[in-house]
């Protein structure tokens, strides 16, 4: 009666279950991501607002990216929760194919969800807000002081003590107080001990004495969300103009977080190295000391510490007066700049200079100090090895040397394997490579998985943390 023949009523009809077909499978998808946005919407969003859906066919999941930057983000970081979601949706194993696309279309963040899943909208802050270079520096100028700066925060309220008296002066000088004058600035301690006061001490003095300053006070965390920002929205020359040209006084803290984000450790280093060529201040906080700092880039690693540690020069200090001895400022700081490992090797250090001084009856003086240090330094650099250390975990956890390198995947004798990869890279200058083919030619991928598994770790599993400590006391005195 419609004019339509059996056959062109069949064809109408699978078409229009596909169709249907194809919009169930995206409101399953829209389900999954509206689910994953939940968990953190604001980086949520960040993210998803660089990438595009496709199309879901028989378990394929086609996605756009609009640099391979975000593509690796997003499938390391959340990529395994909205896969999850559609496995349980579906029942299939679902496989991602990426394609990157510096134009999208319709970027998921932006798009609205198939099915009323979330009371909140799947949308970004307007990319206005993200301020052009020249406003940037004024904000900064009008804006430190009020908003991004503790106002309760200054030197006139900051208790010094012996722990932190070098610390406080370094950072007066810093702030263009007078004294010598370190760049960059390390301040390493732990939460409380008053690394953020003391930059926000900086920031108020130099703003008090040079309002016209253009002062940059951000979290490392910070930094990175204005890296990304800028990558997403082809704005990398504002961003770099803001931290390379428009900016007097540099001031980041917890730099700590920038372990494993490599391409943000990049940019970090071109910017520093701006800013120090042009000698404009740097002052950087820590949990940690620069050595210490886990998946750091070695270059930034020995940026930071070619200032000055402050809060190594106060260990040092400590440790002298236990032993017995004061320390003149030069001699401190050439200590803690000079053995850059960890707090205990400064320690030994400390006690094999008593006994020494103590022998020969001499003043611990710097040029004392260094002519001892250049012997055993030289001496500790040239004979550790790759061999000592695995000798050193064999002997601590009950192994023959030859299982380390064996393929025996027994969990003691993997877990001694690991942390012989983490000790040797932490001291030794070997490149991945050369610990593969040193632990039985593994890849070098095994390596760098077993020293990331063990730098995770350290930090939460004191067992582990323990184990360390004692081969590293073992190291210290072979």
């Amino acid at each position: 009666m419609n004019g339509l023949s059996s056959e062109q009523v069949m064809a109408a009809g699978r078409a229009g279950k596909m169709a249907k077909s194809k919009r169930d499978l995206a409101a399953v998808f829209d389900r999954a991501v509206a689910r994953t946005r939940e968990r953190s919407p604001a980086s949520f969003d960040q993210w998803f607002c660089a990438v595009q859906f496709d199309d879901l066919t028989d378990g394929v999941l086609s996605l756009r990216a609009r640099n391979e930057f975000v593509m690796d983000f997003v499938r390391s970081n959340y990529l395994p929760f909205v896969t999850d979601q559609i496995r349980e949706a579906t029942g299939w194993s679902v496989q991602v194919a990426w394609t990157v696309d510096p134009a999208l279309a319709r970027p998921v963040a932006q798009a609205p969800a198939a099915l009323p899943v979330t009371p909140r909208p799947l949308a970004i802050r307007p990319a206005a807000a993200v301020p052009g270079p020249q406003g940037a520096a004024e904000g900064v100028r009008r804006q430190a002081p009020l908003e991004d700066i503790n106002p309760r925060q200054s030197f006139a309220n900051f208790v010094v003590g012996p722990s932190n008296q070098l610390a406080h002066a370094a950072a007066v000088a810093a702030a263009g107080g007078g004294g010598r004058r370190y760049n960059p600035l390390f301040l390493c301690g732990g939460t409380g001990l008053g690394k953020t006061h003391l930059v926000n001490a900086i920031a108020h003095r130099v703003y008090a004495e040079r309002p016209g300053a253009r002062i940059r006070y951000v979290s490392a965390e910070r930094f990175t969300n204005e890296f990304i920002t800028g990558l997403q929205h082809q704005r990398m020359d504002e961003f770099r103009a803001r931290y390379r040209e428009q900016c007097d006084l540099l001031l980041v803290d917890d730099i700590q977080t920038l372990a494993g984000r490599v391409q943000t450790q990049e940019e970090f280093f071109h910017t520093f190295n701006a800013l120090h060529t042009a000698d404009r201040q740097i002052v950087v906080t820590s949990d940690k000391y620069p050595q210490a700092l886990e998946r750091m880039e070695e270059r930034l690693v020995s940026r930071f510490a070619s200032g000055l540690v402050a809060d190594s020069v106060a260990i040092v200090r400590n440790k002298a007066a236990q032993e017995g001895f004061e320390l003149g400022d030069d001699v401190a700081v050439y200590l803690a700049q000079a053995i850059r490992s960890n707090v205990r090797e400064l320690e030994g250090t400390l006690i094999r200079l008593a006994a020494q001084c103590s022998i020969h009856g001499r003043p611990v003086d710097l040029a004392f100090v260094k002519e001892e240090l250049s012997n055993s330094l030289a001496h500790r650099a040239q004979s550790l090895s790759v061999e000592d250390i695995q000798r050193a975990v064999c002997h601590h956890f009950h192994l023959r040397s030859a299982e380390l390198a064996s393929k025996d995947r027994h969990k003691t004798v993997a877990f001694a394997r690991h942390v012989a990869m983490y000790l040797c890279k932490q001291r030794l200058a070997c490149s991945f490579p050369e610990l593969g083919r040193a632990f039985g030619n593994r890849d070098h991928t095994t390596v760098m998985s077993a020293v990331r598994k063990i730098e995770s770790q350290r930090e939460q599993d004191p067992q582990l943390r323990a184990h360390i400590e004692a081969i590293e006391r073992r190291l210290a005195v072979e």
